[in-house]
């Protein structure tokens, strides 16, 4: 057998074996590791819809106990002492509590009154120092939070049994609750009025969690670790997982989490969640023994796969091997005429090989030939040219290589300069790299048929252009609206600050280097006319002359900065203003004697920002802040940190609290506005118009405070207007829809099944069937 036919028959067996084992083992890992994987994100996808499922419920809980709380019934009870007598009012307290059964699962509800010594709930309305229950209930005045969920083994028998015994209802008196509890009024100071407490059975809870017992048990654990829903021993053993779930939890800080554990003898893969809402964890324990049983079919079920992909492949390679061998036989046959050294080789592939070299190795030469660098060849011209190296006559023969264009009728220089790094992202050392940026930039932003290379020229960008323009204004003008582009695109891209310098117009290209001085020499301004400028040569004089004028026009526009900034209390504008401030009247070289005239103008603005704001300048800002103490500072080091330390600081942080009264006293107002005019056409323009801010203003206030939109909030209270009528009167739904001040029936149907979840028609039909 021929020796490449043997090692080619021979490769090709190792060929097939080493990818069919391959993927067979990682097939095998990869399909294990899925699963797991699978099982870990279907517990954790199990645990997140039971978390979403369970706090979904209890936020409705919550938020529809805050509308009962915050309406006027509760509001004007909470003042009152109520008896037996008052028969109306507990009615309409007592239905307000039943309507809070947002799902069956509530056991009971508590209206207490702590200063009043009363209480109601569903079904009976009694004195609170009487009721069986007063201790624990009149400890929940003593917890910190307006809103608080209290979980364990918390039954109240004997409030359960007043309970059954008054309404003469089986209620199995020793089920396990869970309580919410509303301080009020909200939020609350110091002693709260009264409470409202809801009860749920943990049963019905516990029906909430997912019941999937091939993605393992899910089970709730509170802050104190306890398995609240737990019956019976099972509580213990979901103590042992919760203790390894607290543990990872320290280790990792992960909010959420899978690992494996061996948990009484028996290995077990647990997911957790811990829920930011009421620090409850979610926990699901599946045995791992479970999980890797489909892992060993897929073992058996690859090997066999492989095995016959195997034989297959085997047979394959033994008749390709056989085809590919047929035409380097020939090819070998075919070069038999060429001479090289060993010719005896009886491997036929490197025989080819040193044949076909020897015919190709000039060609490889050849290809291995040094590409000119034209365009750094086409800089060093311009470098030469701005040196002052170069004859007219060597630029025209030179121009003609490198394509520049050969006719003109003036010409001109940009030199564009860095102002400075400060107030930057960027730092000296990224001088060089944005000054090639900026060479790019302009290269992009002139045509080639309107310049010609532009170039790096110490710490200058130097570009030369050529124009066909003849007279001095238009050539002005041209170069001007090249400046203004360049410099707008350098903000853009690199917010840098730059300023470009325009030499005069002139129309040999040997008097660049002349007009390369020029531009310099205007960059010069930027001492007295500031940064960010873009100056021609020939208006320095006149640039002189209005430098006066030019410092107190650039104080003025500042002073005006700094109020801005100070209104709206940000400290670091303020600081970076007032320091481009100073930095303005030292450098235009003003006598110190002139710094308090300049600076009473100001002072003056500041004072007014306070009086503007409702505050009075000695109680705002102290008793240094006043004109006589500035005017005895003799340094300029003591003005700035007068400056910053007696006016902007205190003004600056009575500009913050006015702020942040302003808000809730805008969102209580726009509230009382809804309570007022709900039947009547109100809206957030309405309300601008009524408070007088801007409409864009109130809606973000509101959404800050009430954590709801404006409207939405409009259509919940109205809805619940809606319910309150459908209950209480006979009235039709179209006649409540136009007390609601809804002009179309249709919409306001619409309204009320997306918030209740069914229509006006069916709510009436459910309260009289309940009832």
């Amino acid at each position: 057998m021929p020796k490449f036919l043997l090692r080619l028959l021979g490769f090709s067996f190792i060929l097939a074996a080493i990818p069919v084992i391959s993927i067979g083992l990682i097939s095998y890992y990869i399909a294990s590791g899925d699963i797991e994987e699978k099982v870990k994100e279907g517990n954790m996808q199990v645990l997140l819809q039971t978390q979403m499922r369970v706090e979904q419920v209890l936020k409705t809980l919550e938020f529809t106990s805050l509308q009962y709380l915050n309406s006027p019934l509760v509001m004007e009870s909470m003042n009152k002492d109520l008896s037996v007598d008052d028969f109306s009012e507990i009615r309409d307290l007592s239905k307000g509590l039943y309507n809070l059964q947002t799902f069956t699962g509530i056991r009971e509800a508590y209206l207490v009154n702590l200063q009043k010594d009363w209480l109601v709930s569903f079904s009976i309305f009694r004195q609170f120092s009487t009721f069986t229950d007063h201790a624990r209930m009149a400890s929940y005045a003593q917890y910190p939070n307006s809103l608080f969920w209290m979980t364990g083994n918390l039954v109240n028998n004997e409030a359960q049994t007043n309970l059954t015994e008054a309404t003469s209802e089986g209620t199995n008196s020793s089920s396990k609750v869970i309580r919410m509890i509303y301080k009020i009024p909200i939020p609350t100071k110091g002693q709260p009025k009264g409470l409202l407490i809801v009860e749920i059975a943990n049963s019905e809870l516990k029906e909430l969690l997912s019941s999937n017992a091939k993605l393992g048990e899910v089970f709730l654990v509170n802050r104190d670790g306890y398995d609240f829903l737990a019956e019976g021993n099972t509580s213990d053993s979901n103590r042992a997982i919760h203790a390894l779930v607290a543990e990872r939890i320290i280790q990792t800080q992960e909010e959420s989490g899978f690992f494996n554990a061996d948990v009484n003898g028996e290995a077990l893969g647990v997911t957790f969640r811990s829920s930011p809402y009421n620090g409850w964890l979610y926990v699901s324990a599946v045995s791992i023994k479970e999980i890797t049983q489909q892992s060993r079919k897929i073992a058996w079920i690859t090997f066999i796969v492989c095995s016959i992909i195997f034989v297959l492949v085997a047979l394959f390679a033994l008749y390709g091997s056989r085809r590919m061998y047929s035409p380097i036989k020939r090819l070998f046959e075919f070069t038999k005429g060429i001479e090289v050294e060993d010719q005896d080789n009886k491997d036929e592939l490197v025989s080819i090989e040193k044949r076909f070299s020897t015919l190709f190795s000039t060609e490889r030469r050849l290809q291995q030939q040094v590409i000119g660098q034209f365009s750094q060849l086409k800089e060093f011209f311009m470098l030469k040219l701005f040196a002052g190296q170069l004859s007219d006559s060597d630029f025209a023969y030179r121009s003609q290589t490198f394509g520049y264009p050969a006719h003109w009728k003036r010409l001109g220089v940009l030199a564009v300069q860095i102002d400075s790094l400060q107030e930057t992202r960027y730092r000296e050392h990224d001088k060089d790299l944005l000054l090639f940026a900026i060479n790019n930039i302009v290269g992009e932003i002139i045509s080639r048929e309107e310049r010609f290379s532009p170039i790096l020229l110490d710490q200058s960008q130097v570009t030369l252009l050529l124009s066909s323009h003849e007279h001095e204004a238009q050539l002005k003008q041209q170069f001007y609206d090249i400046a203004e582009q360049i410099k707008a695109k350098v903000h853009e891209f690199l917010q840098l600050p730059v300023s470009i310098g325009i030499s005069r117009p002139f129309e040999r290209v040997t008097q660049s280097v002349l007009a390369y001085g020029e531009c310099l020499e205007a960059l010069k301004c930027r001492m007295s006319l500031g940064q960010e400028i873009i100056i021609h040569y020939e208006d320095i004089d006149a640039g002189k002359k209005m430098m006066e004028v030019t410092v107190y026009t650039q104080l003025k526009l500042m002073e005006d900065q700094l109020g801005n900034a100070l209104k709206a209390g940000d400290q670091s504008a303020v600081d970076m203003i007032f320091d481009k401030y100073i930095a303005a009247i030292v450098e235009k070289g003003i006598h110190f004697n002139e710094y308090p005239v300049l600076m009473m103008q100001l002072i003056a603005k500041v004072f007014h920002l306070v009086q503007e704001q409702g505050g009075s300048v000695k109680h705002v800002l102290g008793k240094k802040a006043t004109i006589e103490h500035f005017l005895k500072l003799t340094t300029l080091e003591s003005i700035i940190k007068w400056f910053k330390a007696e006016l902007f600081e205190p003004i600056i942080s009575f500009s913050n609290q006015q702020a942040e009264s302003q808000y809730m006293n805008i969102a209580n107002q726009m509230i009382k506005l809804v309570h007022e005019r709900y039947d009547q056409e109100i809206s957030l323009e309405a309300c601008a118009s009524i408070l007088n801010f801007h409409p864009v203003y109130l809606s973000r206030v509101f959404k800050k405070e009430m954590k709801v939109n404006f409207s939405e909030y409009l259509a919940e209270y109205r809805m619940n207007i809606a319910k309150t009528w459908l209950e209480n009167t006979s009235w039709k739904v179209s006649e409540i829809a136009e007390r609601l001040n809804y002009t179309n029936t249709t919409a306001f149907i619409r309204t009320f099944r997306k918030i209740v979840d069914m229509t006006p028609g069916q709510y009436r039909d459910q309260y009289n069937k309940d009832l």
